[in-house]
């Protein structure tokens, strides 16, 4: 067995999953149960039949992994030859994935690291992107939880929804926050900031908050060589269109991911989600 430091996310960093394979990073799954079934992120729901339940107004929550599939996710990865675990998750301030992470690295057989980064989606893909780059070049437990950490640092997120409604349900964003959008008919543009879900700005129109979306990105990744993930649940238009917009206006980037949420994360935002991440090197 070859002796290194393994990287652990969630399900939630929407990794393309080749690119887990190539770097070796393993991802604990979160839950979403529509109605009375649950069904594990990534394996067992498609996000379409996800946005169906959403716009049928059927019950949604999601849930965290347990600790005891963390532990057995630790275990398999000791057992594979890792000597030190670099555990990165999705905000705790979202959710309670990072606290049952903790829970299960104090009985693992190896050192593991669990760091909450404040970030979801490729923002946290892009974390633990850093940290796999920093293990395989045979970087220590600390070494690689610098680099997520740094990486996180400097990281922005920012995304547009049709309606704060479900972040409204999910206890995501402030009842006031969404009754103040709804009763002024306005498209909210939010933001990841500390790692709870703010309202950024309200612009009148969709198409006025998407165009806003595309300058806010331009400000933010100008001068910087930058990776820049484009996410969407049920509007592959909108997303591919944004993305081409962001070739043209991103002159230093680097690379560009354009995919659609997984379960969880539209669970909680709804059809017409629209996000952009933008991660500097």
């Amino acid at each position: 067995m070859s002796r290194h430091v393994a990287i652990v996310t969630d399900s939630t960093a929407y990794l393309p999953p080749r690119t887990m394979v190539r770097h070796g990073i393993t991802a604990v799954p979160l839950t979403v149960v529509l109605g009375d079934e649950a069904f594990e992120e990534g394996t067992e729901i498609s996000t379409r039949s996800l946005a169906q339940a959403l716009q049928k107004r059927d019950p949604v929550t999601t849930s965290r992994p347990s600790p005891q599939t963390f532990a057995e996710t630790y275990r398999r990865v000791a057992e594979s030859g890792a000597t030190g675990i670099v555990s990165l998750h999705l905000s705790a301030e979202l959710s309670g994935t990072y606290d049952a992470a903790v829970l299960a690295a104090r009985e693992a057989p190896v050192p593991v690291r669990v760091v909450d980064t404040g970030m979801v989606a490729m923002a946290l893909g892009f974390c633990a992107l850093a940290a796999a780059e920093v293990a395989e070049a045979g970087g220590t437990v600390d070494e690689a939880v610098t680099a997520a950490e740094k990486r996180a640092a400097g990281t922005f997120a920012y995304f547009y929804v049709d309606t704060l409604d479900y972040l409204r349900r999910g206890g995501r964003i402030g009842a006031a926050q969404a009754l103040l959008g709804s009763a002024l008919a306005v498209k909210p543009l939010l933001q990841l900031d500390g790692g709870r879900i703010e309202l950024l700005e309200k612009v009148r129109t969709a198409s006025k908050a998407i165009a806003r979306l595309e300058e806010i990105v331009a400000e933010r990744a100008a001068g910087a060589e930058v990776d820049i993930a484009v996410h969407h649940l049920a509007a592959p238009d909108r997303a591919s269109a944004l993305a081409d917009h962001v070739r043209t206006r991103v002159p230093g980037l680097a690379d560009l991911h354009v995919s659609e949420v997984g379960a969880v994360i539209g669970a909680h935002t709804g059809p017409g989600l629209l996000g952009v991440v933008v991660s500097p090197r």
